[in-house]
């Protein structure tokens, strides 16, 4: 059983059925991600949370081997914070935050041409203020069984995760 409330009414399988590229250009297909646990934060290199790499970063080792995946999906629609071409992305957040975990190609998360990932999720887990990311690093965490449990603002620092997905993997 998920830690989601199952109180309305989806298609369980339906985050399972999504998928998005790489930075590589290599496409993810999330039905790889069954029986994982699955932490998803839109991203930006120039945003005064990207620190916050680092603490998903260390998220990402200390519970992969448990089945953690976390995602990283660069987006430009806040303040142009995300300018950088795919290779100055992928420098970044190889040489000066050291990340492991997958990086995605960057994307909308808001508006008509919001990723399908984004799209769902907002209708899965909405924020305050209703069905859009408000900033980056906004994260989202899909238990083992392909539910959205639980969505974290910008602010939220990863390390404040961890209780949330300890409890995820155990379920």
């Amino acid at each position: 059983m998920s830690l989601f409330q199952k109180t309305k009414k989806y298609d369980y399988d339906q985050f399972y059925k999504l998928s998005i590229n790489t930075l590589q250009g290599k496409k993810l297909s999330f039905s790889d991600f069954r029986g994982k646990v699955v932490l998803i934060v839109n991203t930006a290199s120039q945003c005064s949370f990207t620190s916050q790499y680092v603490g998903l970063q260390q998220l990402y080792e200390k519970y992969t081997e448990r089945n953690l995946v976390v995602l990283g999906c660069p987006c430009n629609q806040f303040a142009n914070q995300e300018k950088k071409s795919v290779d100055e992305i992928k420098k970044q957040c190889l040489a000066k935050y050291g990340v492991g975990f997958f990086i995605t190609e960057k994307i909308k998360v808001n508006g008509h041409n919001s990723h399908p990932v984004f799209s769902y999720l907002k209708q899965a887990l909405p924020g305050l203020l209703g069905n859009f990311i408000k900033w980056n690093f906004t994260k989202f965490l899909i238990g083992r069984d392909g539910i959205p449990i639980k969505r974290f603002s910008p602010v939220t620092q990863p390390k404040s995760l961890e209780m949330y997905i300890r409890k995820a993997l155990v379920t």
